[in-house]
Parts: structure tokens; C-alpha cells; sequence
């Protein structure tokens, strides 16, 4: 177990990001601390009047190939991991004249920064760093005798701490920092290690699958308030959504919300903002409406009348920029979250008004075709698969009935089908003129979904009260194959004249037959959107 106190007489600095880093070391030096440090850190230290020890002095060898070899020598490891109370250790650090090093601070080099820009290649593998992390890995594992930084967020936390000690660090403090600078290696060898995979563009699993991220928000609770819950980043994130998002305004998100909002940014980035403006309102990690229109106002307009009552409470994504004649009507009603690339300085107004409403700018649209991975926990593992990068409008529609379809029926087709992608499965998706009129999801047998996603567009129709059910002259979008019949002759007696679905079910001839004889048309698109 390691000793209650230890005194810090010695440490060794070496960080890429300088923030603090001279006010930390200045304070140090006042307690007595000797200073030893690396290259940039050196310079930096120099040239704020302190005194400092190069690490070439302890080393009696200089930095050599541009950096990369100044820390892997024994007067620093040996340093770092000499045990105090060990005779055999000591003896070592005596005969070869190396001195005990009682702080490490280390930040590495930034690989993540450097991947998350985009840089090339030979760029982000000069940035991996790998003095730093044998350094790291050395104090941490001493920490019985070693207190090791890899944080500048700390640096205050441990001049209190030495300040309220007479100059020593406790065991607790040791172990939270070790714990800390163990977790923050593996992190950065899992941002290395994925890169590298992807370069690699294999289909084959590689053989060990690395994780890591960043703290971004510790949260109240999880889905339930019985369960913690924290929001972590993934190092390099590229694709804009909630990991790239400001949050403007509003109370503290919840787990619920930000799994809803992705859910909801997902959905909405999956049409173009160049052809139309587009809303998604998602409620449980479900769309409860999405349409298109000349205008976000018409947009959202358009997705609410879908299902107000599942609305209510909601996230609203959006695939432009907010503005206020959009702000204006989103908040007439009761809603969680609103996410979108940006907003107006009047749409923020608009929304400020609402103190409890969360403002979300992500900064930008995802790319539904962008690769990626999606990872899930199971009992004792981990399941990881390529996000679903398949996009409608790149596949080709076969039509297997005798009537074809229409071109706008087509169009409500492609719509309803992209919708289908971000509904949980079973799904069923009614669309008509660009906007979804019923939805069907997560039920356990498809012909419940198409019930469901019927009665949807027939209440909606009685709310706004039109004769007949929003379904009528409508397109279905099934997320996988009818494995009977009965599915879609229930969308053809809501009134849908064309269905979109994958195929493949032993029965297409059956459901054929049975679209036929019912005038629906109907296309194939031989690629399924499961999602559980």
C-alpha cells in the first residue's frame, strides 16, 4: 500500500499544452521544488526567470532525431520507478547517480487535435507521442512513492493540497492521479490505435478493439434515477452532433435527452439542406414526425401534425439554421431540446425567453453516408458494426408489381424510407407529399406496426378535421421485408397507394401477389434498416 505522505522535492515537466504552466511551475519552485524539464517546456520555464534543470543534465546525454528520443533513459525511468523503501532500488539510484523524481507532469502530444483537424498522414503519426506515455505509465505505476499530472485542470487542486501539507501529497491523492493518468494513456493508444484501423480499411475485426474518450458532462442520473450516468467525448470527433454542440442556453441535459437528441440530429441530417428545409421531432429515440418544406416554419409545421400529442415534450432537430419565425412556433409548445447547425441572433431571443428550453448549435450537419462505428454493451463485451451509411437516394429501386409507380409517389417513397432508417424496428413509416402522416415503431410483429402507424395518420386526420386518414394516397416505407402478407394489406386499407421495402422475405411472391391484386405499386430496395 503506499505511504500516507510523501514530500515532493523534484519534479519533472514536459507538456504539449502550456496552459498554466508557468504559474504552476512558479509555485512550485517557491516551495522548494527543484525543476527539471524537456525541450518547449524548458524554454517556456527559461524564459519566465525560473530557475530549471534540462533533462539532458540528468540524463548526460542530449535530445536527439528532432525530439523524439530525450525521456527513454534510465536516470528518468529509474527515477520515476526506484521504489523509496526498497534498499536493493536504492543502492541502484546511488551507484549510477540518479535522483528520485517525486511529481511528474506530463500532457502528450496532441494526436487527437491533429486528427480531429483532418491533417495528413505523416502528420498525425509525428504526433504520437511515446516518451510521454512510458513516462506516465512509470509515476503511475509507482504512485506509492510518485504523484503523476496529466491534467491541467489539477494543477490548482495539488498547490492546495501542498500548501495544506507542508509540501506532501497524500496516498489518496496519488491513487486518484494514477487512476487518472492510466485512464488518459489508454484513451490516447485507443484514438491511435482506431485511427490506424480505419487507414487500414480491412473488413477483417481487428483482433483487440480499443476504447476511450473523454469526460464531457457528468449527469444527474441515466435512463433511470436510480442509475449514474456520465457523457463521454471520443477523442477526435469529427461528426457534428452532440459531442460538437454549444449548448446556448437552458437547465443541464439528461441522459434521456442527449441519447434523444442524437437520435434526432441523425434523423434530420439524412435530408439535404440545399433541397429543402427539414424537421425532426423525436420523442423516446423515435421519430413522432418528420417533413420537409419550402421553409423551417412550414417544416416543423408540417412534422408536428403527424402526432401532437407525442410531440409534446419532445426534441426538435433541424437541418438549417434556426430562425425566429421557426423559433416562435416551436415554443408555443412544451419541448426538451432544440438542435440545430445554428441560429439567429433573434431565434436565440426567441428561445431565451424559455429559461428551461435547451439550445443546442452543433456547428455543422452530419454526413449520413460518412463511415463509423456503433458500439453497444452486452453481458462481458462489447458489440461494435459500421454505422448505416446506406442512403436511399444511392439505391436502385426495383418495382415487382405490375403498376409502377409515380414519380411523386416515388419521392414520398425515398422519404418515408430514409425516415424508416432511424425508426426502431419493427418499423413502419406513412409518408405523403414529403412529410410523415403515420409511424409505427418498435413493436413486435410488423402487421402491429402498420396497424399502428395507420390509426396514427387516422387521428391525425381527425384532429385537423379532414374527412379521411392522412394515409390515404400515402407511401410506405417498411424497414425489412413483410414476412406475411397481412402488414401491407393493412397499409392498403389505410389507404397507401405505393410500399418501399427490402425484400428477400420467402414469401415476396405471396406479398407480390397480394400488393397486385390491392393496385399498390410497389419497389424492392434490397437493403434493410434494422435497428433495435
Amino acid at each position: 500500500m503506499p505511504r500516507d505522505q510523501i514530500r515532493v522535492t523534484r519534479a519533472l515537466l514536459s507538456v504539449s499544452d502550456k496552459t498554466g504552466l508557468t504559474d504552476f511551475a512558479t509555485a512550485l519552485s517557491r516551495r522548494g521544488v527543484e525543476l527539471v524539464s524537456t525541450g518547449g517546456t524548458h524554454r517556456a520555464l527559461t524564459e519566465a526567470g525560473l530557475a530549471v534543470r534540462e533533462v539532458s543534465e540528468l540524463t548526460r546525454f542530449p535530445e536527439m532525431m528532432d525530439g523524439r528520443v530525450k525521456t527513454l533513459h534510465p536516470a528518468v525511468h529509474g527515477g520515476l520507478l526506484a521504489v523509496r523503501d526498497n534498499p536493493e532500488h536504492q543502492a541502484a539510484l546511488a551507484a549510477h547517480g540518479i535522483g528520485a523524481i517525486d511529481l511528474l507532469i506530463v500532457n502528450l502530444y496532441p494526436f487527437e487535435e491533429t486528427l480531429k483537424a483532418g491533417k495528413a498522414y505523416d502528420d498525425c503519426v509525428e504526433n504520437i507521442d511515446v516518451g510521454g506515455p512510458a513516462m506516465i505509465r512509470a509515476a503511475a505505476k509507482n504512485h506509492a512513492d510518485v504523484a503523476v499530472v496529466v491534467d491541467v485542470s489539477d494543477y490548482e487542486t495539488i498547490l492546495a493540497e501542498l500548501a495544506a501539507q507542508d509540501g506532501q501529497l497524500s496516498a489518496a491523492t496519488r491513487r486518484r492521479l494514477a487512476q487518472k493518468a492510466f485512464s488518459r494513456t489508454a484513451s490516447y493508444d485507443a484514438a491511435i490505435a482506431n485511427w490506424l484501423a480505419e487507414v487500414e480499411s480491412s473488413d477483417e475485426a481487428p483482433t483487440f478493439k480499443a476504447l476511450g474518450g473523454t469526460l464531457a458532462q457528468g449527469l444527474r442520473y441515466g435512463e433511470n434515477p436510480h442509475q449514474s450516468a456520465a457523457f463521454y467525448r471520443l477523442p477526435g470527433t469529427l461528426r457534428p452532433g452532440i459531442a460538437t454542440a454549444r449548448q446556448l442556453q437552458g437547465k443541464e441535459l439528461s441522459y434521456n435527452n442527449l441519447n434523444d437528441t442524437d437520435a434526432a440530429y441523425e434523423c434530420v441530417a439524412e435530408f439535404d439542406p440545399a433541397r429543402a428545409a427539414a424537421v425532426a421531432i423525436i420523442k423516446h429515440a423515435n421519430p413522432c414526425g418528420v417533413a420537409e418544406g419550402a421553409s423551417l416554419l412550414e417544416a416543423y409545421e408540417r412534422a408536428l401534425a403527424c402526432d401532437p400529442t407525442s410531440a409534446f415534450g419532445g426534441i426538435v432537430a433541424l437541418n438549417r439554421p434556426l430562425d425566429a419565425e421557426a423559433a416562435r412556433k416551436i415554443v408555443e409548445i412544451f419541448t426538451e431540446v432544440i438542435i440545430a447547425p445554428d441560429a439567429s441572433e433573434e431565434a436565440r431571443a426567441i428561445i431565451g425567453a424559455k429559461k428551461n428550453l435547451r439550445l443546442l448549435l452543433a456547428g455543422g450537419l452530419a454526413d449520413p453516408r460518412a463511415k463509423g462505428e456503433t458500439i453497444r454493451t452486452v453481458a462481458g463485451g462489447f458489440l461494435v458494426q459500421a454505422r448505416d451509411a446506406m442512403s436511399v437516394d444511392d439505391m436502385e429501386l426495383k418495382v415487382v408489381t405490375k403498376r409502377k409507380p409515380s414519380e411523386s409517389e416515388l419521392a414520398d417513397m425515398r422519404f418515408a424510407y430514409r425516415v424508416a432508417k432511424h425508426v426502431k424496428s419493427n418499423a413502419i413509416v406513412y409518408a405523403k407529399g414529403g412529410a410523415t402522416v403515420g409511424i409505427g415503431a418498435g413493436q413486435m410483429s410488423r402487421v402491429d406496426s402498420s396497424i399502428t402507424a395507420a390509426r396514427k395518420a387516422a387521428e391525425a386526420a381527425e384532429r385537423l378535421g379532414l374527412p379521411e386518414s392522412l394515409a390515404k394516397g400515402s407511401a410506405v416505407a417498411s424497414d425489412a421485408f413483410f414476412p406475411f402478407a397481412d402488414g401491407l394489406l393493412a397499409a392498403a386499407e389505410a389507404g397507401a397507394t405505393a410500399v418501399i421495402q427490402p425484400g428477400g422475405s420467402m414469401r415476396d411472391d405471396e406479398v407480390i401477389r397480394a400488393a397486385d391484386e390491392a393496385g399498390l405499386a410497389m419497389v424492392f430496395t434490397g437493403v434493410r434498416h434494422f435497428r433495435h
